[in-house]
């Protein structure tokens, strides 16, 4: 995903932070193994920790070394009931966002999508799909003990997930509308977002003031035909952005949806270009086509009187086209031109993110000399008018579209810096090192009981199965929380699953973006993890995949 626009999601710290999976269990004392089971495990020697808890701090789960922090403290991998409710760290009563937002972290709507603007520079658009991730926790719990070579697992309480011997590819959740849906050509959405209106009203009102100097006849009549030529105008940046969507689609790259907006126009493009010829390509063909359409308006113009309507709109349209191919051109991101850069710097050294790095750069000072060179050419005359006629209101204008057009370059640069390291990133996310250990329990097993076997496996997860073996659902921590210890000897662990859809089962294989993807597809906190044999490998917790998410970000690149 080469999104360059968007906020990112917030890098943490590099420091350890408190886990927030939910509330701690009152820690209200208990005599009976069912309320609240022994544990086998021991703290270490030196440990400050008391009794027989069995929860695993922060510091001890990083960098997918969990099996070497549990030898270190000297522990057998056991947890304490309320080990799944997490209470050296607990805040609400939800162990992390929902799976929805948290694959909008690394991923994107449009978020992960590559943005190749047409017109002015694009507007930032957000990755949403990255989960967002809000916390600033580093440490990524759940770590499997007994497989430090992350192989399949052994454990005699594993079973086996019958319905499907590999989890199938998930399917593309409907994307957020972007707008007004125009239509799907190649099999793409195009949406007019909400501010393209307002440009069009500021391009007919800007374009009628030129028309009443040069056809005054026309009177009232010519804010219609200034609304033509903005309707004209931006169906010529439509043609520049199906530029970029056929020759994403040619190399194979999908292609979100299309937007118009306020300063021209945006292709969503969901993978990064796997050479930097291709990227070259497919930054270069929208400009291309803009050059084209301007060189079809000088060539329709030239039969035309000039003083009329056709005359005045065609010469608009012809510029117009002119202007955004070469202000595309320019070598900075987020345009098109930063984006050829980028691939002319990775085809040197060979790194894609030493490419980002520059054309970013490059951007950044691209977006300085816009703040501050676009208004001192309008008062020169450079731009076609006199210095007479570039003062009071003009002057304000031209100081405010400035400032627009340097902000859009400037984040957009900082985004695609941003994006190039989500994507850098995105392989240290794989769901077998993420997974959490899973002990498999009967639907009428109670509540204490499913946690004292929990304990006595060092598992941090429990699955409802049916008497044959078969998962049925997933008994979701936030719901542990709500239930007192008093209480949890009848309460069947039933009463706090959640059932099981074909989405909530993920590949153990799956890593990076297609693990993002599997979880936008189906939002929910809770997934199984399935070995492609059908064997459960364990759980996998949204907030989980949060957390290691934002500790990849806060290392440095």
């Amino acid at each position: 995903m080469d999104q360059s626009g968007g906020s990112g999601p917030r890098p943490g710290t590099d420091e350890p932070a408190e886990h927030h999976a939910g509330p701690a269990a009152p820690a209200t004392p208990s005599s009976t193994p069912t309320d609240r089971p022994a544990t086998t495990r021991k703290p270490a020697e030196g440990d400050p920790r008391m009794g027989n808890s069995t929860e695993t701090s922060p510091t001890e789960e990083q960098d997918g070394t969990h099996a070497e922090s549990r030898a270190t403290d000297g522990s057998d991998g056991g947890v304490d009931p309320r080990a799944l409710t997490e209470e050296e760290g607990s805040g609400s009563s939800e162990s992390g966002p929902e799976a929805g937002d948290s694959a909008k972290s690394p991923a994107g709507d449009g978020d992960g999508a590559s943005p190749h603007g047409a017109g002015a520079p694009d507007g930032p658009k957000p990755p949403a799909e990255a989960p967002h991730a809000t916390g600033d926790q580093d440490h990524v719990p759940g770590h499997r003990t007994d497989r430090p070579d992350h192989g399949p697992d052994t454990h005699p309480d594993r079973a086996v997930a019958h319905g499907g011997v590999k989890n199938p590819p998930p399917q593309r959740p409907e994307s957020p509308r972007g707008g007004l849906l125009m239509g799907r050509p190649f099999g793409v959405p195009v949406y007019v977002a909400p501010s393209w209106f307002l440009v069009a009203a500021l391009i007919t009102w800007v374009f009628g003031g030129q028309l009443d100097r040069v056809l005054p006849e026309l009177g009232a009549a010519r804010y219609l035909v200034s609304l033509f030529f903005a309707v004209a105008f931006y169906a010529s940046v439509l043609v520049h952005e199906l530029a970029h969507t056929v020759a994403a689609l040619r190399f194979k790259l999908p292609v979100r949806r299309i937007q118009l907006q306020f300063f021209g126009g945006v292709s969503e493009i969901e993978k990064e270009a796997e050479t930097p010829g291709r990227e070259f390509v497919l930054a270069f063909v929208g400009p291309l086509l803009s050059l084209v359409l301007a060189g079809i308006f000088y060539v329709a113009l030239q039969p035309v009187e000039p003083g009329t309507v056709p005359g005045v709109l065609l010469a608009g349209l012809m510029i117009s086209n002119l202007i955004v191919a070469v202000f595309n051109l320019l070598p900075g991101l987020p345009l098109d031109g930063g984006r050829m850069l980028r691939a002319v710097v990775w085809k040197i050294t060979g790194k894609p993110m030493s490419g980002t790095i520059a054309a970013a750069w490059v951007g950044r000072a691209l977006a300085v000399s816009v703040l501050i060179g676009l208004p001192l050419l309008t008062q020169s005359g450079a731009l076609g008018s006199t210095a007479e006629d570039s003062v009071g209101m003009d002057t304000v204008t031209d100081a405010l579209l400035a400032a627009i057009l340097a902000a859009i370059i400037w984040t957009g640069a900082g985004n695609s810096l941003r994006m190039a390291r989500l994507r850098e990133h995105l392989p240290e996310l794989r769901a077998r090192n993420l997974t959490r250990r899973a002990v498999p329990v009967e639907t009428d097993t109670p509540l204490s009981e499913a946690l004292r076997r929990a304990n006595a496996a060092g598992a941090r997860a429990l699955v409802v199965v049916d008497a044959d073996g078969a998962p049925l659902s997933l008994v979701r921590e936030a719901a542990i929380v709500g239930v007192p210890e008093h209480r949890r000897p009848w309460v069947a662990v039933s009463g706090l699953a959640q059932e099981l859809t074909d989405g909530m089962r993920v590949s153990a294989e799956l890593a990076g973006e297609d693990l993002l993807d599997a979880l936008r597809a189906t939002p929910a906190t809770e997934y199984l993890v399935v070995e492609e044999t059908g064997e459960i490998y364990g759980v996998l917790s949204a907030a989980d995949v949060e957390r290691a998410f934002v500790k990849a970000m806060a290392r440095p690149s």
